[in-house]
């Protein structure tokens, strides 16, 4: 009988051993798809295969979708995961206090997964009512990336 569960390489996800997976405080890095926030769709490969991406940018990924996630809104997501930065809509009128409710949302969230070592290096730019914001994150491995968001 013909088994339910294929077995293809395309499926194989790693070759490294379990020991060599762990970074730091019990930080798993993995692969992940690539996805395009712009389009709002995941990238596809010239084949039409989901493009995959490696581990430091599956990092990147988790952190910007997290940040984007609302809190305490889908159940298919721990109380863990998500960002608050919703609630700051319309909430507050002095910028510099929702720059700095922005900052420690950011962090907060970030820091809720074990790969994240620090999120530094805020930049606000307004434009109207919008906040866009970039920070730098740095993993538990030392690689450094730029994120950006709005809140709007």
């Amino acid at each position: 009988m013909a088994s339910l569960f294929p077995e293809t390489d395309d499926m194989v996800w790693s070759e490294v051993s379990e020991t060599e997976m762990f970074a730091g405080d019990g930080a798993v890095f993995g692969r992940s798809w690539r996805f395009d926030y712009e389009a709002g769709e995941f990238v596809m490969s010239p084949t039409r295969k989901i493009a995959v991406v490696d581990e430091k940018e599956a990092w990147v990924i988790w952190c910007e979708k997290a940040i984007r996630t609302p809190r305490y809104h889908h159940l298919i997501y721990s109380r863990d995961y998500g960002s608050e930065l919703s609630e700051l809509i319309g909430e507050m009128n002095d910028r510099a206090l929702q720059e700095s409710e922005i900052q420690r949302m950011v962090t907060e969230t970030l820091l809720a997964d074990a790969r994240t070592e620090s999120v530094s290096q805020f930049l606000f730019t307004w434009e109207g009512e919008a906040c866009r914001f970039s920070c730098q994150i740095t993993s538990v491995r030392d690689e450094t990336e730029i994120i950006e968001s709005v809140v709007i």
